[in-house]
């Protein structure tokens, strides 16, 4: 009686964790994680799987963990949001017994008691009934389950050195062994060999064998110093030719290099489906950066204006962030990564505010530079203008059939002009002190997302982003100093055109600061002072 007492206790309880009410209802269905299944099906090699695994659980405090954030590239195939998934993509249909599959699912288990403490989890029959997979198994029954890896002429799978920790160490450990992957998967060496075959041209080789000679002269790193093809090009860089570079490599793809090139080809061109909720993700971004300057004031801190982008943010219904926000004022603006924002008093500085939601998995990346008493100082609009200059001419070459490198050349071009003609320089070739990052990057699900193609296409989607960075102490007139100026925006890429997503938040002169003289909804959100 006892017993029966508990399994009806404990069905109830699953019932009730189960049941979920008053849910978002524009997430991505099921068949779109079904067509990009087969969509990767379709460019992978015959006779060949893949392996995608969730990111593990992040500690981060005693027996506090993270907010859990999934793979990526797991999300985007399955729609899976939990950690212990392993999913197991087959190019031709695989028997087992009477059984014909050409995928597997591997989940965290149900486990009731836990749920009522952590939230609720899919389980297997979650899965199976709301992503939509018919073989779906428990995590714990994967190092039985029989799949000979060995008998694929290619194994594909991401990078998983990063995530072999935590509740996921065991999972990656039994793929290693039932596949006989290397122990070492070295992101450094393996990043600079996919560059030297995919994005290396005969006018960039030298650079890129001079920057690779110094790497190996610097780093720690044993692998790197011992690569093979590394020593060869540093050792005699005059008898390498850029083919025989990009051959070597092709020719010896790693399961992770060939993966995130398959991967990065589907998900740098937006499905319409995707597409729907990134621009919802840019509009309340946008929407965020415009209620910021309405509130802004001199005297508040940067703390409390990431606040107010946050809430915004939360607000339209954004689930997090996707990046940590940027809000530096002064000499913080010309920190490009200044994540920071501790400072209590913006005082009469320019504020740089590098915010984006993400908003059911797809991240914005806005950039807007404001004067936070809502005028620009001659120097600072002189400044101002030639980024929004570069940024306009960019927006120009945003079309499809645009080689990508060319949008940062175009940049440099306007950028060098202006800074030339303010004496702050005086050759073009000194651009880069204060221009020290590249124009555009793809966004999607990562804020800097996967991309395989050096050309724009259609429904590709990437940031226009230009910046002047002067910091203290620069080779320039004193007047220029602690200037830090970037303005990005969210731009879809069409064939003859681009359109720009963000086009909400203002970005001319004379709109910044016509808004900033408006009266924010949160002016008379006055909260008492603790003493």
């Amino acid at each position: 009686m006892r017993k029966l007492s508990l399994s009806i206790l404990l069905f109830f309880m699953c019932a009730t964790i189960w049941a979920q009410e008053n849910l978002p209802t524009d997430y991505l269905p099921a068949s779109f994680h079904a067509g990009r299944r087969e969509a990767l099906r379709q460019l992978m090699p015959f006779n060949s799987v893949a392996v995608i695994f969730s990111f593990p659980e992040r500690l981060f405090a005693n027996d506090v963990n993270y907010r859990f954030h999934q793979n990526p590239d797991m999300f985007y195939l399955s729609g899976y949001k939990e950690t212990e998934g392993v999913l197991i993509i087959f190019k031709e249909p695989q028997q087992r017994g009477d059984t014909t599959y050409n995928e597997l699912m591997f989940v965290r288990k149900r486990n009731p008691l836990h749920e009522q403490w952590t939230g609720r989890r899919l389980g297997v029959e979650g899965v199976k009934s709301k992503l939509g997979f018919a073989q779906v198994y428990n995590a714990e029954e994967f190092k039985n389950f029989p799949v000979d890896f060995t008998a694929f002429s290619q194994v594909l799978y991401d990078n998983v050195s990063d995530n072999e920790s935590g509740n996921m160490a065991e999972l990656i450990k039994i793929f290693r062994e039932k596949a006989g992957v290397k122990a070492v998967y070295d992101k450094e060496v393996e990043g600079d060999l996919w560059r030297l075959a995919n994005n290396t041209t005969a006018a960039n080789l030298a650079n890129r064998v001079k920057a690779i000679k110094t790497k190996m002269a610097e780093t720690s790193n044993a692998n790197y110093k011992a690569n093979p093809l590394l020593l060869q090009l540093v050792a005699n860089p005059d008898t390498i030719t850029l083919a025989s570079v990009a051959s070597n490599v092709k020719s010896n793809p790693s399961g992770p290099s060939l993966y995130n090139k398959l991967a990065g080809t589907l998900r740098e061109i937006k499905t319409p489906e995707e597409l729907v909720i990134l621009k919802k993700s840019v509009r309340l971004s946008a929407m965020a950066h415009t209620e910021v300057m309405r509130a802004v004031q001199p005297g508040m801190s940067e703390t409390e204006l990431e606040g107010i982008h946050l809430y915004m943010h939360k607000k339209y219904g954004a689930e997090e962030e996707g990046y940590p926000p940027i809000v530096g004022s002064g000499a913080n603006g010309c920190i490009l990564h200044y994540i920071e924002n501790n400072s209590t008093n913006i005082s009469n500085q320019l504020l740089l505010m590098d915010v984006g939601s993400e908003y059911h998995n797809y991240s914005a990346d806005i950039t807007r530079t404001i004067p936070s008493n809502g005028k620009f100082t001659p120097e600072q609009k002189a400044i101002y203008q030639i980024v929004y200059d570069a940024q306009d001419s960019v927006f120009q070459l945003c079309k499809s059939g645009v080689p990508f490198g060319a949008l940062n050349q175009k940049a440099i071009e306007v950028i060098a002009a202006g800074l030339i003609k303010l004496g702050i320089i005086k050759d073009k070739k000194e651009v880069g002190s204060y221009y020290p990052h590249g124009c555009s990057h793809h966004i999607g699900l990562d804020v800097h997302d996967k991309n395989s193609s050096r050309v724009l296409q259609q429904n590709m989607v990437i940031t226009v982003e230009p910046g002047i960075y002067i910091p203290k102490g620069s080779k320039c007139d004193p007047k220029w100093w602690d200037i830090a100026v970037r303005i990005e925006d969210d731009v879809v890429i069409g064939k003859d055109s681009c359109e720009n997503l963000s086009w909400e938040a203002p970005r001319k002169i004379e709109d910044v600061e016509k808004t900033i003289a408006e009266k924010s909804v949160l002016s008379n959100f006055i909260v008492p002072v603790l003493k």
